[in-house]
């Protein structure tokens, strides 16, 4: 697999593109988590007074709601984003007839779609500041900048690796409806895994977005808990599996 400087080229187009409906894309970032900030972190946040350690529920909740929102932002880019460049546009074939390469092109749609996670999880950490939760130190803020850039590739991989079997949109459905609204409400984001069945808690154990909040959490509260480590070696190892063999799917897919 050879990946150039050319990537740059590729990410700078999707930059160029999205300065178009950039505003139109800001609120569309904010609506759905903010919505979750709102009804969760103040409405039943209320109830809950007490049960994290001292802290108010919003502590828990908005390192979860910044991870899912860019998991959410990345796998629709590389989703339905992809899919129409792909097959509607026709812009994949125009940029492999320049000295673009197809892995030029899948990675650099890849790491725009991180971007745009990471602008959609910056959004909701800046409304998060807003309501004072903010991260335990300046170098916790830096990392869980790093922690942000990693899971947005992470999850713009494995909806690469959807889009280049997808025969069409009615496709994505079975992804989105099968895998990312169960990792949604069962990897921790909203609840803790501690009273959860036996059965539900290994479950979570093989969805990545589970390892992903449990060290956004850590990250963001400056603290680490029992099986951190496991979280960041399970998280990086499936980032990587995940794009080396999401831009080769995608180059078999463009190129046959």
């Amino acid at each position: 697999m050879k990946i150039s400087y050319r990537v740059y080229h590729v990410f700078a187009r999707n930059l160029i593109s999205y300065k178009r409906y950039v505003l139109t894309t800001f609120i569309a970032s904010l609506i759905q988590p903010l919505f979750y900030l709102i009804t969760f972190g103040i409405g039943m946040g209320a109830y809950m007074t007490g049960a994290f350690g001292g802290k108010s529920y919003l502590h828990f909740l908005v390192p979860g709601v910044i991870i899912s929102s860019i998991m959410m932002t990345a796998t629709f880019e590389c989703l339905f984003g992809t899919f129409v460049k792909m097959v509607h546009e026709r812009l994949y074939d125009s940029l492999v007839a320049t000295p673009v390469s197809a892995e030029d092109a899948i990675t650099g749609d890849i790491l725009w779609a991180s971007f745009r996670g990471l602008i959609s999880g910056g959004l909701m950490m800046i409304v998060a500041s807003f309501m004072g939760i903010l991260p335990a130190s300046v170098f916790s803020l830096l990392l869980l900048i790093v922690v942000m850039v990693l899971v947005g590739i992470l999850f713009a991989s494995l909806a690469m690796i959807v889009t280049s079997y997808a025969p069409n949109f009615d496709f994505f459905n079975y992804y989105t409806e099968l895998v990312v609204t169960p990792m949604l409400f069962f990897s921790g984001v909203f609840f803790p895994l501690d009273n959860f069945p036996a059965w539900m808690k290994t479950m979570a154990q093989f969805m990545p977005l589970t390892h992903a909040v449990k060290i956004a959490r850590a990250v963001y509260s400056g603290t680490s808990p029992a099986g951190l480590l496991f979280s960041v070696l399970v998280g990086l190892a499936l980032g990587a599996i995940a794009f080396v063999f999401g831009v080769k799917r995608m180059k078999k897919r463009l190129i046959k």
